[in-house]
């Protein structure tokens, strides 16, 4: 089944990113710059988001970055980041400045002040880095061990394939099938959104393969056909082992998203096509308070829109 002109949404980018932000100065000495650090909360994807805005928002500032030692020891097995680390001791004994982040870059985040900020919160928007979009790619590049598990695997599954196009999916379950009904107005992508997904990249490529991680892999081999011999269900479906997860999907050619963090930033890394589930709250849900779709998903990325009729009393 090929997507529709009616079900596929491709994003403007925001207002809030038409300037080119300010580039920090490289002139003033590290003992000048102060200390910036970010809250390390969440799973992979939000700790990314952080990092990564971390990285941006010190820099358009002209302060100096850390990380705090929970976030090096969620993203430094995976990734070759650069951020120096700061010691508990150290973070105990600075009277910091919090500064609460919302899901966007804005005006006034070009301007913060204090030398000891951490920032707080849950970012994750390509509107804080992208225009450091080779720096921040070359933050979360890989290490090679985990490079090679990935290309590893991925070769295993090739078989009589000439001519191979993967594609990563990943599928969001776990709390956010109760979570987005019962608080947002939402819903998790179902069957139908997955199928027109791997439609679109059947029709448009010759062998495709699709990789398939999640962390409700049951439902998974329940809902995803894979009579064509062409979708492979890797991992173990648990959330005890995302960073391989992670790999893995990263170092396909494309990328087939539901909802989260996690999918978005596959996304961003892979550099392919990437097809997101759009529209998949209710106008009125107050989860549109605190995140903007056209602040997370790339303009050049598809959507294709969810059915809320589970919301609206439909089957």
């Amino acid at each position: 089944m090929l997507i529709t002109d009616a079900s596929v949404e491709r994003l403007p980018f925001p207002n809030a990113t038409d300037k080119s932000p300010t580039t920090a100065p490289t002139t003033t000495p590290t003992t000048e710059r102060g200390m910036w650090t970010v809250n390390s909360i969440g799973r992979l994807g939000n700790q990314m988001g952080e990092y990564a805005t971390l990285y941006a928002l010190a820099k358009m500032n002209g302060r100096q970055a850390y990380i705090l030692p929970q976030m090096h020891q969620q993203l430094a097995p995976l990734f070759r980041i650069t951020l120096p680390v700061v010691s508990s001791d150290v973070v105990r004994n600075i009277r910091w400045r919090n500064y609460g982040l919302h899901d966007w870059m804005s005006e006034e985040y070009r301007h913060i002040k204090g030398k000891y900020v951490r920032l707080t919160g849950y970012p994750c928007s390509w509107t804080f880095y992208h225009h450091l979009r080779q720096e921040i790619l070359q933050e979360f590049s890989f290490h090679d061990h985990v490079k090679e598990e990935a290309n590893r695997y991925l070769a295993g599954l090739r078989g009589q394939r000439r001519n191979v196009t993967y594609v990563g999916i990943h599928v969001r379950r776990g709390d956010y099938v109760r979570v987005m009904p019962q608080i947002w107005k939402g819903v998790v992508a179902d069957k139908a959104y997955l199928e027109k997904a791997m439609g679109y990249f059947r029709a448009k490529y010759q062998e495709p393969v699709f990789v398939v991680t999640s962390n409700g892999m049951q439902w998974c081999r329940e809902n995803i056909n894979a009579s064509q011999g062409d979708v492979y269900f890797s991992g173990d479906g648990k959330e005890s082992s995302p960073g391989r997860d992670f790999a893995l999907l990263a170092h396909c050619n494309h990328t087939i998203m539901t909802i989260g963090t996690f999918g978005i930033w596959l996304g961003y890394l892979v550099g392919g096509e990437t097809i997101y589930l759009a529209n998949y709250t209710l106008p009125d849900s107050p989860f549109l308070r605190v995140f903007k779709p056209e602040a997370a998903f790339l303009p050049e990325w598809i959507g294709i829109n969810a059915d809320l009729s589970p919301l609206l009393g439909g089957t």
